[in-house]
């Protein structure tokens, strides 16, 4: 199984939307992706695909799994939408530091061991994830802390969206010392399988910033602020939003859905795993295989 969280120290560089799209692109090409989306703030992901319309706390949902106290089987959490299945947010993981320590304190109490930062992962291998899905996405916030730890420990590699600016470059060179520090705290190896520039208008500035990236960068993508504000409104994909709600369709946006394409190759290529039905990049009428 592929497994990735998108990240990046910098806020609003797009981090959910290309987990979003990326998603629903390995899923045009005939795998089947798990999206497991960890930030408590309104503007998530599960916002964007519309399955986040019950966060009470009577509700079963994946931080009681994670804390060893569900009321109902994982399953019963997915929600699928554009062929790809969601784990929605709930408003649980704002408090997720203090479960977890909680839930700490007492294992260590009865004499027993809790790693705070493994729970995600016990809980997707208790469900059989690995078995059922052929890719695992994690889209944690950008601040450190036990929703971040957590996604890392699962998924072990990173997606980073950057926004080619000097906030962008200082996110990038921050990030080989917090992968650093994420390997000694967590005791796992984490890799960057792509750095993916978004909003890039070929200035001189962000072609040497471009060039300062040590990491694989796919595809650059450009300002597409209309595009993604209208995935927002609809809440749905790049590819929902151009294939249903455009009046007509525009040849850069469709260059930007064979980006997403191109770049779920490329992804799936560096996790060692070959989708069975890939489409034409872009190619809106491209019939999705079920699985």
């Amino acid at each position: 199984m592929l497994a990735y969280s998108t990240y990046s120290e910098a806020g609003g560089v797009g981090k959910t939307t290309t987990a979003a799209n990326l998603a629903v692109a390995h899923a045009r090409a005939g795998l089947r992706p798990l999206v497991v989306p960890l930030d408590p703030q309104d503007g998530d992901l599960s916002r964007l695909f519309g399955v986040d319309t019950d966060r009470t706390e009577s509700v079963d949902n994946l931080v009681r799994h994670m804390i060893r106290r569900p009321s109902g089987d994982f399953d019963d959490l997915v929600r699928t939408v554009e062929g790809v299945d969601i784990i929605p947010e709930h408003n649980m993981l704002s408090d997720l530091a203090e479960y977890l320590q909680r839930e700490k304190d007492q294992a260590e109490a009865m004499g027993e061991a809790f790693g705070m930062h493994a729970q995600l992962l016990r809980v997707l291998r208790e469900a059989g994830v690995p078995d059922k899905y052929d890719v695992l996405i994690c889209d944690p916030p950008a601040t450190e802390g036990p929703h971040l730890y957590n996604a890392i420990h699962a998924t072990r590699s990173l997606i980073i969206p950057v926004e080619p600016s000097a906030k962008g470059r200082a996110a990038v060179e921050g990030l080989e010392s917090l992968v650093a520090g994420l390997e000694d705290q967590l005791d796992v190896e984490v890799g960057v399988l792509a750095a993916v520039p978004i909003g890039f208008k070929n200035t001189r500035d962000q072609r040497t910033i471009l060039d300062e990236i040590d990491y694989p960068i796919p595809e650059v993508i450009g300002e597409r602020a209309s595009l993604m504000e209208g995935c927002w409104m609809q809440q749905c994909s790049a590819f929902e939003y151009v294939r249903e709600h455009r009046d007509r369709q525009r040849e850069y946006e469709i260059e930007t859905l064979a980006q997403f394409d191109r770049i779920a190759r490329h992804i799936e290529q560096q996790g060692g795993i070959e989708a069975p039905n890939p489409p034409e990049p872009g190619d809106l009428e491209h019939e999705v295989l079920s699985v």
